[in-house]
């Protein structure tokens, strides 16, 4: 398939070398995540901070209620005491808890001389032991943590009481906290159960209400999908308050990109219709003489009206690349193409085929498609034998979004590397004997660079191959 209608397309396929390949920007969380995620960690602080408080909380009252009790059995250890006399204090007994006549049973009571620390009296539960006391302060009740005899935790109270003039001694009561840290620990248990509940119940609410807030902007995408497709001619403004401005913006928008092309389009219209009748003018009058530099003033006209024409229909592929909201089928444009070059080339009897499986919709102008792909497949019947493939594929996002693939490949002769390096240069003619004005394929890699895709040339190397295939990648949605 050399083509005489051509122009070098950019990238590896022309120029042999790999481009480099830049650095893609980290992925973005999107609002909803970021919401989410922050009012979680959020939640998970306060959370903590709370059960905590609330565990300290805990933990100081269930002491203070400790202490009240060790206070309550000193303060009867006294009384009983002060029914002796002041050199010789009664024994006091079990103070109505059987747990300080159980040895080691964790509740302990002791009675000392200040003086010499001689222990006069003290509970069956500590059977013979003492306990490792600080020396109180005189009148002063002191709060105290120990090891018990067995090893386990005590909390002590103790007091040094005068009795009269004649005598001051030493009380001391202690009880195991085993059962108060059991307590504690079962207490915070259940906070934090309840807390990891409350915080699931939060989150899930977090969640709820991050999606049923942010619902506008994904309405505000899908109205800006709607033009981009082509489905809808403005953004829809029936939008919250917060909203509504950037709809009215966007829409402005839309407005302005579409009167700057039409302004373009008669700017372009007009410029060619000044200059095309000129130039047929002078080709009119020149083929009527006879005069030796007629033939090559006739031929430098044909240039300058097939220059005048690329560039115009550049022009106007740039105005057209700019419109928002354009789409097209692609199947229905390339079935039209079949049918009409079917019927061009009915006297070679070459044989036309399409091949697609999905519907595909290119992003962009229906002439523009049109123009890329006819040039493509009357270039292909030109030089095909017998048959000519037309498929259709889709190929992944990239960083430009989906893509389009449209393969056209013949049987004819083909073209070596360099061939088609050639083939793609802006008005080169391989074959002078095949009629053609040498910037069909300029134009379609001219245009399908303004829509961001590209042209390349390639063996065919499917079965029954041989010939050339021309691969037009473009934008798709």
């Amino acid at each position: 398939m050399p083509d005489n209608n051509n122009e070098p397309v950019s990238g590896p396929e022309a120029s042999g070398t790999a481009a480099a390949t830049p650095a893609r920007p980290a992925r973005q969380r999107s609002i909803a995540t970021r919401l989410i995620l922050v009012a979680a960690l959020w939640s998970l602080v306060a959370l903590l901070v709370t059960g905590s408080v609330l565990v300290a909380m805990y933990r100081e009252a269930s002491e203070r209620e400790f202490d009240a009790r060790l206070d309550v059995y000193l303060k009867a250890i006294i009384g009983e005491m002060a029914a002796g006399t002041p050199s010789e204090p009664a024994e006091p007994g079990n103070l109505g808890d059987p747990r300080f006549d159980l040895p080691a049973s964790g509740w302990y009571w002791l009675v000392m001389k200040a003086e010499t620390g001689e222990v006069l009296f003290s509970s069956m539960s500590l059977l013979g032991d003492r306990l490792q006391l600080d020396e109180p302060q005189p009148g002063v009740i002191l709060r105290s943590v120990i090891s018990g005899p067995q090893g386990a935790e005590l909390r002590v109270l103790q007091q040094t009481i005068i009795f009269g003039e004649a005598a001051a001694y030493r009380i001391a009561v202690a009880g195991e906290t085993a059962e108060l840290r059991e307590r504690e620990y079962d207490f915070a248990g259940q906070v934090a159960l309840t807390l990891l509940v409350l915080g699931f119940g939060l989150v899930g609410a977090i969640f709820l209400q991050v999606r049923v807030g942010l619902r506008p902007l994904a309405a505000l995408s899908a109205s800006l999908a709607a033009v981009r497709r082509g489905d809808a001619q403005t953004v829809d403004e029936n939008l919250p308050p917060e909203l509504k401005p950037v709809a009215v913006e966007l829409n402005a928008l839309v407005r302005s990109n579409r009167e700057v092309v039409e302004r373009a389009r008669t700017h372009v219209g007009n410029l060619a219709h000044a200059l095309k009748t000129p130039l047929s003018v002078i080709l009119n009058e020149v083929r009527g003489q006879d005069a030796p530099f007629a033939p090559k003033v006739a031929e430098q006209a044909e240039v300058m009206r097939s220059q005048v024409h690329h560039h115009l229909e550049r022009a106007r592929m740039a105005a057209q690349r700019r419109v928002i909201g354009v789409s097209c089928d692609v199947e229905p444009v390339l079935a039209r193409l079949i049918r009409a070059m079917t019927r061009i080339h009915r006297d070679r009897g070459i044989d036309i085929t399409l091949d697609m499986k999905t519907r595909l919709r290119f992003r962009g102008e229906e002439q523009d498609l049109e123009e890329m792909a006819g040039n493509l497949i009357d270039n292909a019947c030109k030089w095909a034998s017998s048959r000519v493939r037309v498929s259709v594929t889709a190929m992944g996002a990239g960083e430009g979004g989906e893509r389009i693939v449209i393969a056209i490949a013949d049987d004819g002769p083909g073209l070596g590397d360099s061939e088609m390096a050639e083939a793609l240069k802006r008005g080169r003619r391989l074959d002078e004997t095949v009629p053609g004005t040498g910037l069909g394929l300029s134009i379609v890699v001219d245009l399908a660079g303004l829509y961001g895709g590209d042209l390349a040339l390639d063996r065919d190397r499917g079965p029954g191959g041989g010939g050339l295939v021309a691969r037009l990648v473009l934008p798709a949605i």
